[in-house]
């Protein structure tokens, strides 16, 4: 968790769960706070699924938490038992994110099994602290995950931009390139956190239009074209600079990949509508990759030699250009606002995979 909204309204959350706690003189109040903390989540979609989940658990647990403290109190061997078959059921109905407060709600309820009303007060306290992290969540700076994913994106193509650009020409210094791939693979992770926040609001929510759709495709295909590219530096820094090779190799390759950089650029400012949508910008890549691989194969042919190792980074370099104009094309589809392939989309969305 960054420095955030969602910080300030854990701390909001479990302000107002104390303050109803003290108002309505729950007592102990701190399992209220505990509720809260465990139940805010980075989107409104994961809070309404918590929050319908740990009610089911923890009227669960709390029914199973009486009846045990109805007949063995709160004999520490039982409270043990209990947690194990508490497990054991939210594992079985796959709701195993709500083990930790469920368990919490087990061990109060049972630690105050001797009286009825404290075991439901306790109970009663948890579901205020979910209650008010769910609220909280909802109304004040609601999660937006598609708003981040846009910022995060563009960080992490400024980070790779650089990084490509200076690779074959070795211009950056050594510490410095591990330091920016490295917070190049962090920024990767973060975005496929945020993309499965969004993907699940798409397909778990009802209503989602045909267009919610095409635009998860591209976001999809926007963080496959940035793995691609990792793909690219990782190949060159593994492949590359052990090939035997000359200046005009140097200047081909880093030639072509400045050309694949700036295209992935127009296709990324072209989505956000700051660049003239052109179809034929997308074709012309497409050829240029293709004459690069077959130049590439032509000089393998003539000269073997020193040349496997640098396939190997052509073939990357090829790969990130088929993505990047896959990406080119699906942008074209929606600024088009085509409607009457849905079928294709609907393929994509199903046969991206990222790592």
């Amino acid at each position: 968790m960054v420095f955030g909204a969602r910080v300030w309204k854990t701390g909001i959350a479990v302000t107002l769960a104390l303050y109803i706690s003290a108002w309505l003189n729950f007592t102990p109040p701190v399992i209220a706070a505990v509720a809260a903390i465990f139940a805010m989540q980075p989107s409104i979609y994961r809070s309404w699924r918590y929050f319908l989940e740990q009610l089911q658990t923890n009227i669960l647990g709390a029914v199973l938490a009486l009846l045990a403290g109805t007949f063995f109190s709160n004999n520490i061997i039982a409270i043990g038992i209990v947690c194990i078959i508490v497990i054991i059921i939210c594992l079985r109905m796959r709701m195993e994110e709500t083990i930790g407060l469920t368990l919490v709600t087990v061990v109060a309820v049972m630690e105050a099994s001797a009286e009825w009303n404290f075991a439901v007060n306790r109970f009663l306290l948890s579901l205020i602290g979910i209650g008010c992290a769910f609220l909280i969540n909802v109304l004040f700076f609601p999660p937006k995950p598609k708003e981040q994913f846009a910022a995060q994106i563009q960080t992490a193509f400024s980070i790779m931009s650089l990084l490509l650009r200076t690779v074959i020409s070795n211009e950056m210094k050594e510490t410095v390139f591990r330091e920016e791939k490295e917070g190049l693979r962090s920024a990767l992770h973060a975005l496929a956190d945020k993309y499965k926040l969004m993907e699940e609001e798409v397909k778990k929510l009802k209503g989602a239009g045909l267009g919610r759709i095409r635009h998860l495709v591209i976001y999809k295909q926007k963080l496959l074209v940035m793995h691609k590219g990792l793909e690219v530096l990782e190949a060159v820094e593994e492949h590359y600079f052990q090939a035997a090779r000359t200046p005009e190799v140097d200047s081909y390759f880093d030639g072509h990949l400045e050309k694949l950089i700036k295209f992935h650029e127009h296709v990324l400012l072209k989505f956000d509508d700051k660049l003239k949508a052109d179809s034929s910008e997308g074709l012309e890549m497409e050829d240029e990759n293709e004459r690069f691989m077959t130049l590439l194969i032509e000089r393998y042919n003539e000269r073997p030699a020193g040349m496997l190792r640098l396939s190997v980074v052509a073939a990357a370099l090829y790969d990130y250009g088929h993505q990047v104009t896959r990406l080119d094309k699906l942008v074209e589809h929606v600024h088009r606002g085509d409607t009457e392939e849905k079928e294709p989309l609907d393929i994509l969305l199903k046969s991206i995979r990222l790592k």
